[in-house]
């Protein structure tokens, strides 16, 4: 059984956090209806949800990836790197403890789940802005026992490094070449965007099926042409908080 962990979109998430985008006007009534959509397809794909209620003074807190980083084994609590998403972190936990220990990033150090993508035994750690090398060495040193290699990944231009790459199937990754250098990856087979969509790097894969924004139709026609079950959704408003479709969940195994 697959949970996904969701939080219900915030009425103030035009008070957003942003980095490598415009501010433009957010409708926050259409993204809560949009988000919905987007619960509908998880469930659809055979997720149970666990839906928390919106905070209404964390505008970013719909988007619940980065605050924790679920494995098998355990649970890591993250420190994101934005001041103001901190107080995101303990309603998570109260969840996550449910299914998993949980372990804890600690100050100085900073993590964004978002930064975090799973290849098998191996996370890979985007050096960004709201990762430090700090937050890094505490994940690898909070993994090592648990099997688990930590390896940063730099990026340049992007928020996250899952803006920039994340897992189609177990040897195969969509990029966006111009924010990472493929070397962390030369083990793995490349699906590049289309050029003309340059933030449809960001899918989520659940079972045999990617989740993905309706708004990168070519770089969905590359995924259909190379034998891909793709689910688009319309995400419009929260991509324009800066979001995608792996931040507004969760998605674990239940185990035990």
């Amino acid at each position: 059984m697959w949970i996904a962990v969701t939080r219900e979109v915030s009425p103030a998430l035009a008070n957003c956090e942003l980095s490598h985008i415009p501010r433009s006007p957010i409708d926050a009534a259409r993204a809560g209806r949009q988000h919905d959509e987007y619960q509908r397809a998880l469930e659809a794909l055979g997720c149970r949800l666990i839906v928390l209620p919106a905070e209404p003074l964390l505008p970013d807190s719909v988007f619940v990836e980065d605050v924790a980083i679920v494995l098998d084994e355990i649970a890591v609590l993250t420190r994101p790197g934005a001041l103001s998403r901190r107080p995101e972190v303990a309603s998570v936990a109260t969840v996550l403890r449910d299914y998993r220990p949980v372990l804890t990033i600690e100050a100085p150090g900073t993590l964004d789940g978002g930064d975090v993508l799973r290849l098998g035994r191996t996370l890979y750690v985007g050096q960004s802005a709201r990762s430090n090398a700090e937050g890094i060495a505490q994940l690898r040193e909070l993994l090592a026992a648990y099997g688990y290699a930590v390896q940063g990944v730099p990026t340049r231009g992007c928020l996250h490094l899952k803006s920039a790459v994340t897992q189609l199937v177990d040897d195969t990754l969509l990029v966006q070449p111009k924010w990472l250098d493929r070397e962390p990856f030369a083990d793995f087979r490349i699906v590049e965007v289309d050029p003309a969509e340059p933030h449809a790097a960001n899918v989520l894969r659940i079972g045999d099926a990617l989740v993905m924004p309706a708004s990168f139709p070519r770089t969905q026609q590359r995924l259909i042409d190379a034998g891909f079950k793709v689910i688009a959704v319309d995400v419009s408003e929260l991509q324009k908080a800066e979001g995608a479709v792996t931040c507004c969940s969760l998605v674990f195994r239940e185990v035990g």
